[in-house]
């Protein structure tokens, strides 16, 4: 329960320190797209610098070409100081990473935008970025991100690419399995988190 929450993040709050972690995330972006402001999904706009310092790790002073998201910070941080996080939580432990920058991981990064009364979700993988917009019926993009960093040719029409798209679809879907709207926007459930 409750105690065991508060306990945890005690001892967590005393382990950590030594641990230093840096994001730089400007709120702002005009870019090729003129889209103003860090809400789209684009990569220019999803994407920010993470740094993260693990005194005696391998491989600080690195830099990792993996994909990794914010939610993976919490599980580090409790890996590095010896802790077990619960485990419901929706990151993994970059340690293997702060390890061997280049070692092998198969996650991926999600992110969602709202557009007026629909969502976009998107799913970065280290080659591909899929996007869907109110789940298809806006639109839906691909780009090779190896081969158009800049996300200029979107290859979702193209049939050579249905089985990546196919592949991608059930990434996003697994990863927004129950619907969600924000409490601004009308959505009970996010009103009843943002209670917690």
């Amino acid at each position: 329960g409750r105690a065991e929450i508060r306990a945890f993040r005690k001892r967590f709050c005393e382990e950590v320190g030594g641990k230093i972690v840096g994001i730089k995330n400007d709120p702002t972006i005009l870019h090729d797209f003129r889209v103003w402001m860090k809400q789209s999904l684009w990569e220019n706009s999803a994407r920010v610098p993470l740094i993260i310092y693990a005194p005696g790790a391998k491989g600080n002073g690195g830099v990792s070409p993996r994909t990794v998201e914010f939610v993976d910070l919490y599980p580090t941080l409790a890996d590095l100081a010896g802790l077990a996080p619960p485990r419901n939580l929706a990151g993994a432990s970059l340690k293997p990473l702060l390890e061997r920058p280049a070692a092998a991981w198969d996650r991926p990064a999600f992110t969602q935008v709202w557009r007026g009364s629909f969502a976009g979700h998107s799913v970065r993988t280290e080659r591909w970025r899929y996007t869907e917009w109110d789940d298809g019926r806006q639109g839906v993009q691909l780009y090779d991100m190896q081969n158009d960093p800049q996300e200029l040719k979107n290859l979702a029409a193209d049939p050579q690419h249905a089985a990546t798209i196919k592949t991608l679809r059930t990434l996003v879907a697994r990863n927004w399995s129950e619907p969600w709207v924000p409490a601004a926007k009308g959505g009970k459930k996010a009103a009843k988190n943002a209670k917690l």
